[in-house]
């Protein structure tokens, strides 16, 4: 499929977008996106390209057409803020690549870039093999699957053990994955419904929330510090953190330092988790296309174990794991906040204002998409399926905020994907709820699958 570029719509004169119908009094849209924001910002296009929404007593603009999305993730008018950033202050920090703007986040990006590098990512693909395999033998007990828990612990160990060598994650992994479930689940609640002072009231879901955030600070902080202990220094992401230096050559702080490492651990591992469940979802519902995928590691593969150079010619499961994220995006919603006065599609976006877009509705688009709600991995083979405009599919972001790990991302689920099925088919066991869990990610709800050896 090729993607090709459309000229944003201009206008002489700028106005105030329309306003979306449906608020209520202190409220404003909140309760929509806490009810079903799936369909509330699936709509939003059907009022303009962009719109003004109220959350509380704020007004946010949202954006609904492609080309705009690309315009508002490219121009300088724009930061990282608003209210999705505001909801993960206090996981995030403000000093890590996540979070930060400007010369920070350059030099921030320059740090850690070498570590994605497409002539680095080969070296990782035997851990990424290592642990689709060993899911593997797990899974073949016949035992019932906490998907949830599966996808986000393979998500982490990868991570940690590709970009922070060293066997201290082992016993970590189960309570970063603990940690997670809880916080985005809280975060999301704290940007759609901004009540401030009521969530230190200290009821049950507010301390629960503490305590993970609590937990998951320590665990980094352990981390940094074990390494430290160990007196070791391998070529890793967590010891260019390490050494890195500021913009007047002085070593980074310590706090800077954990906010890099939470950005490293949290969002990758998030993401890629979820995703992953999603995958297992469409291979349980759609058993044909898990056979598919068989089918082509036996001919590409044969009868060898999976390994990181098959990668590129499995390109029907690239193609899963691609349309996987067109229709069910782990990043659903993004926020970013204007610097200055500025104009988007004709409409005036005033200074401060918080600018929201959902890749969720964007991707699902019938403007951009034949068969739009249709799950069909082979609209991405070379030559079919039309132009698609650009940035109507852009998972991992665009310009100096496209997500830096992408290549390795996709390289490990790919290869992750490509074990499981051709190991296994699924079916759904009792208590399985595959209805969308909306958090600062999306993500089934508690998907609860038994594995069937093939």
């Amino acid at each position: 499929m090729t993607v090709e570029s459309v000229n944003p719509r201009t206008t002489t004169a700028a106005t105030e977008p329309p306003l979306a119908g449906g608020g209520l009094p202190l409220l404003g849209h909140g309760l929509k996106l806490v009810r079903d924001p799936l369909a509330f910002m699936d709509q939003l296009r059907d009022h303009g390209d962009v719109v003004r929404i109220r959350l509380g007593p704020k007004t946010v603009y949202a954006v609904t057409a492609p080309h705009l999305t690309g315009a508002l993730a490219l121009s300088p008018d724009y930061v990282i803020a608003g209210p999705l950033w505001e909801s993960l202050e206090s996981l995030l920090g403000k000093k890590g690549v996540a979070t930060a703007n400007g010369p920070t986040h350059r030099r921030q990006r320059r740090t850690i870039q070498p570590a994605f590098r497409l002539d680095a990512i080969p070296a990782y693909g035997p851990v990424m093999a290592e642990e689709a395999y060993a899911l593997v033998r797990r899974w073949s007990s016949g035992q019932v699957l906490d998907i949830t828990s599966e996808s986000f612990r393979v998500a982490v160990r990868i991570s940690a053990r590709c970009l922070m060598r060293g066997t201290y994650m082992d016993d970590r992994a189960e309570r970063i994955c603990t940690d997670l479930a809880t916080l985005f689940s809280g975060m999301y609640q704290r940007m759609v419904v901004p009540l401030g002072p009521l969530y230190r009231i200290p009821v049950p879901s507010n301390r629960e929330f503490n305590r993970a955030l609590a937990d998951l600070h320590l665990l980094v902080d352990e981390i940094v510090a074990d390494r430290r202990a160990s007196g070791q220094k391998p070529d890793d992401l967590l010891t260019a953190l390490l050494d890195a230096t500021d913009e007047n050559g002085e070593p980074i702080g310590e706090q800077e330092i954990h906010d890099q490492v939470i950005a490293i651990l949290t969002p990758g591992s998030e993401t890629v988790g979820s995703v992953l469940m999603s995958l297992l979802l469409v291979l349980t519902e759609h058993p044909e296309l898990g056979d598919r995928i068989r089918d082509e590691v036996k001919d590409v593969v044969g009868d060898r174990p999976v390994a990181f150079e098959d990668v590129r010619q499995l390109t029907h499961t690239a193609n899963m794991v691609l349309e996987t994220m067109r229709l069910y995006p782990a990043v659903w919603i993004l926020t970013r906040r204007t610097v200055a006065e500025t104009e988007l599609g004709g409409y005036r976006i005033p200074a401060g204002a918080d600018v929201i877009y959902s890749p969720y509705a964007v991707q699902r688009d019938r403007r951009s998409f034949e068969r739009h709600a249709e799950f069909d991995p082979d609209r991405w083979l070379d030559g079919r399926g039309g132009e698609v405009p650009k940035y109507a599919m852009a998972p991992f972001s665009v310009g100096n905020r496209k997500c830096p790990s992408d290549h390795f991302s996709m390289a490990e689920l790919t290869l992750v994907t490509a074990v499981i099925a051709a190991a296994f088919r699924f079916e759904h066991a009792p208590g399985s709820d595959t209805r969308p869990r909306i958090g600062i990610t999306l993500r089934p709800r508690r998907l609860r699958l038994r594995a069937l050896p093939r």
